[in-house]
């Protein structure tokens, strides 16, 4: 096995000129090729075909992520969680072998209470360094899992500690003084000091970040509080978390990912092909291909989450004879909005959560709904079905209103106005996703505010990009000089940009100071460059 080394070999010219031609059409194409891309956003990317034999749509059960259980403590809730290689039936008969959170795919949900405290042991039994950051968590800086906070495993050289990386096209070496790294086991402390949502905790080692959530390194993170706790909603067995992810399987039924180094170790990056993002051609929810529920005629809550890398959605609920379930939302990213809103179609970007009700109870035993991307074609169309398979009595509800908590903050209080461009462009060995053209570098500040600081963020694209903002949740102002749309209500921590569109978005930079990150979430591009340093002070 080859060792990792210290400075990483350069790409070939060849790999240069793949990558570089890719985002070069990308970025050469300019507002026409956005507008072409502006309704297919499955575009943004590169498909990677299955070899392996697929099951049919609604054919395998949908797993429910296991709860962890915790060891209570003084105001505080103690996990482990062991990082660890394994194998798991995904596709029917065959085991894929997956990088996992205490060995499951998704890894294990953690459920905790506003303003408890949860504590973290993570243990790497991976061959590769780690770092895990809480997705939209309000978080210290020092458990935020910035990329270079890494946990070595046992026999990786400690000359790696400060090491950046190339991201993907041009392999260049960084150095990361404030880099804080441990070997084997790292804590995460999390105050959960924040609105009852869903979060996701995932993998956010620098370079790697794609291919390590493609492997499987993602799972769930539940906050409840008293607020949520006192509406009517579904609950229990009416409440269903589902991760949506797309991959892709060869003829042995492993996973297949275009990395330029297959053993994540020295080369980041993909094939020229894949460059713009990877999509795969088999929908997973919770890990299961195309899966099916059986629920009861009667309100459920569903959890969406995309996991995706890069494949966008368009989510409608259908009977088999036609008919579309209204998707009541109730929440966003950073938890309840204030009033809901209803939607027959709810598109959602990487790495953004919609809280959506929809009721079962006009339909009748052996019914069935399926969950649809309209922006699919094929195989990619079918996300997964629910069978109706009792009738019940149903008390949940949704109220008009729903949470009075929401923050309010107005653009007469921003101190600064921002604008920041998302685009292909050049870096030091080639193409790569660069902010206001300039590739990430974690030595390098890119904003500086202060604690408590209110700021307006104008955000432009040239392909898509979902835009995420670490510790603090916004709101969404403007699309193009216009309103926001419909499912942009409440607080956020993802922002969709569709090609050529830009957002304005207001937040306040409170709970902590340190350096966090902002980031396009197609993970491709956040691997090469596409990611900033904002320095709280």
């Amino acid at each position: 096995m080859r060792k990792p080394t210290d400075v990483r070999p350069a790409p070939s010219r060849r790999q240069i000129l793949a990558v570089g031609g890719a985002l070069g059409l990308l970025a050469g194409g300019g507002l026409g090729l956005s507008g072409a891309l502006a309704n297919r956003p499955t575009l943004t990317g590169g498909v990677l075909r299955s070899a392996a034999p697929l099951p049919e749509p609604y054919t395998v059960p949908l797993p429910i992520p296991k709860v962890l259980t915790p060891a209570t403590g003084k105001g505080a809730d103690r996990y482990e969680i062991t990082q660890r290689e394994t194998t798991a039936e995904l596709l029917p008969g065959t085991r894929t072998r997956l990088w996992t959170y205490n060995g499951t795919f998704p890894g294990p949900t953690i459920e905790s209470r506003r303003g408890r405290t949860v504590r973290v042991r993570h243990r790497n039994e991976l061959p590769v360094p780690t770092a895990v950051h809480l997705h939209g968590g309000r978080t210290p800086a020092d458990s935020d899992g910035y990329p270079t906070d890494l946990i070595l495993p046992d026999g990786w050289p400690d000359a790696e500690h400060h090491r950046g990386g190339g991201h993907g096209a041009g392999s260049h070496q960084m150095a990361d003084p404030r880099a804080v790294t441990s070997r084997v086991t790292q804590d995460y402390v999390f105050p959960n000091d924040q609105r009852a949502t869903m979060l996701w905790y995932h993998d956010h080692r620098m370079d790697f970040t794609a291919p390590a959530i493609w492997r499987g390194l993602a799972g769930l993170h539940i906050v409840r509080d008293e607020i949520e706790d006192a509406l009517d909603l579904p609950r229990g067995e009416r409440e269903l978390p589902l991760m949506i992810g797309d991959r892709a399987f060869d003829a042995d039924g492993q996973l297949r990912y275009p990395a330029l180094d297959p053993g994540l170790r020295d080369r980041p990056g993909v094939r020229g092909p894949y460059a713009a993002g990877v999509l795969g051609d088999v929908i997973l929810v919770n890990g299961a291909p195309w899966p099916v529920h059986e629920v009861a005629a009667a309100r459920h809550r569903l959890r969406l989450l995309n996991g995706s890398n890069a494949r966008h959605y368009d989510l409608e609920a259908v009977t088999d004879d036609g008919r579309r379930l209204d998707l009541v939302q109730i929440g966003s990213d950073q938890g309840l909005l204030a009033a809901p809103v209803t939607h027959t179609g709810l598109r959602i970007a990487p790495a953004e959560r919609y809280d959506v009700v929809i009721d079962f109870g006009g339909l009748e035993p052996g019914d069935r709904v399926r969950l649809r991307n309209q922006l699919g074609s094929g195989r990619t169309r079918e996300v997964m079905a629910f069978r109706i398979a009792r009738k019940v009595k149903d008390r949940s509800r949704v109220p008009d209103r729903l949470a009075a908590d929401l923050p309010v903050w107005r653009r007469s209080q921003a101190s600064t106005v921002r604008e920041f461009a998302f685009r292909a462009g050049h870096m030091q060995h080639g193409r790569g996703w660069l902010i206001g053209g300039r590739a990430f570098d974690p030595g390098r500040t890119d904003v500086s505010t202060r604690l408590g600081a209110i700021e307006v963020w104008r955000l432009v694209a040239d392909v898509h990009h979902p835009i995420h903002l670490h510790l603090v949740g916004f709101r969404v102002l403007s699309r193009g000089g216009g309103p926001p749309l419909p499912q942009d209500a409440g607080l956020k921590d993802t922002v969709s940009l569709r090609p050529g569109e830009s957002a304005e978005i207001i937040t306040r930079f409170d709970g902590y100071r340190g350096r966090y990150l902002f980031h396009c979430h197609n993970a491709e591009h956040e691997d090469m460059g596409m990611m900033a340093n904002i320095e709280i002070a």
